[in-house]
């Protein structure tokens, strides 16, 4: 059997000795290394670890990780069912009910009783690095997650606050539309309001407009949105108005939640939701949206379900078809890894 002790991994930092577990956000403020976990429909888990110290993530231990066939896969949304979706996301734009809405799907397949997150991530760290992968393993209170996510949600260093909002994929800079850009601005805009009911007035700027960013197999494009929180603002009154992630939502944020609701058919979890870790005695943290991130959901019967999401931004300018084979692009990669199909430079899977 695999050690399945409670870890958090994020960077070159690696968090044991579980101390504490709690739902409050206002732990955040208090003292301790936190590792946080915030599903999309709210969920909150904060975790307080006694020991960090500086280690590299492992190099994937042969056996360690036995992920699903590429067949196992089934997604909570086939191609039909999702193309009409998008579909229907143009009808509420047409009608004047929301400019943008992330539309998403969950992919799942039955693993291994003993399967460990923090052995997927040693792949995930070879085959798809990102600036915020992370690990939280918390069996006893249902977070088992490895996250290669590229996305900054939010960091806080002290009163300064930042987030990375992504919109607009491709696999080249060619493969970038207009709509791409025009889908990022108003983004940027949500986001900004958000930031801006707990920020200065006159503080919330946008130091960084539509950078094209590269990642494995792809390139995005990223803003950067910065503000100084207001001298009575902590972490709770912060996630209570992001959360959830403005990019992974739409504008109108409330809106694109009802839409969201009544098109999806499986909840999102951890994807999609906020991802890292406080600081406490240091003011800062780092929280990832919560994309390109696995997780597994046991059974009172002892299954485990290995469950990964992906997603697309719907505008007027979407083309059904295409918003798919975005879905597809944002997978593909990551399923190999997690399948052992994945082939390094052309090597042998590893």
């Amino acid at each position: 059997m695999h050690d399945l002790s409670p870890l958090a991994r994020f960077g070159g930092l690696v968090a044991t000795d579980l101390r504490d577990v709690t739902s409050d956000p206002s732990a955040l403020d208090t003292a301790g290394f936190w590792a946080v976990s915030a599903d999309f429909e709210g969920r909150l888990v904060c975790a307080r670890f006694g020991t960090v110290r500086e280690e590299a993530v492992p190099a994937p231990v042969p056996g360690a990780w036995s992920g699903p066939a590429p067949g196992d896969w089934t997604s909570s949304l086939d191609r039909a069912a999702y193309t009409q979706g998008v579909r229907r996301i143009r009808e509420h734009i047409a009608a004047g009910d929301v400019y943008q809405a992330n539309l998403c799907r969950v992919l799942s397949a039955q693993v291994a009783a003993d399967a460990d997150v923090d052995a997927l991530t040693a792949l995930l760290a070879r085959g798809n690095p990102a600036p915020y992968a992370g690990t939280i393993r918390l069996p006893d209170h249902g977070v088992e997650i490895a996250t290669a996510s590229p996305e900054l949600f939010l960091r806080r260093t002290g009163g300064v606050v930042e987030s990375g909002p992504i919109k607009g994929t491709g696999r080249t800079e060619a493969d970038l539309l207009e709509k791409d850009y025009a889908e990022n601005v108003m983004i940027v805009d949500l986001v900004r309001n958000d930031l801006g009911r707990v920020c200065a007035t006159g503080t919330v700027t946008v130091p960084e407009l539509c950078v094209v960013e590269k990642h494995p197999g792809l390139v995005h494009l990223v803003s950067t949105v910065r503000g100084e929180l207001r001298a009575d603002a902590g972490w709770p009154g912060l996630l209570d108005a992001t959360f959830p992630p403005g990019s992974v939502t739409g504008a109108p944020k409330s809106s694109a939640l009802r839409i969201i609701d009544a098109l999806e058919t499986a909840p999102r979890g951890p994807y999609c939701g906020g991802i890292g870790w406080v600081d406490a005695d240091r003011g800062t943290g780092e929280l990832a949206v919560g994309i390109r991130t696995f997780w597994i959901d046991r059974s009172d019967t002892g299954d485990a379900v290995l469950r990964f999401g992906t997603g697309a931004g719907i505008t007027w300018g979407s083309a059904p078809e295409g918003e798919w084979r975005e879905t597809e692009l944002k997978a593909e990669r990551l399923l190999a890894v997690a399948s052992g199909t994945y082939a390094p430079n052309g090597g042998p899977p590893s």
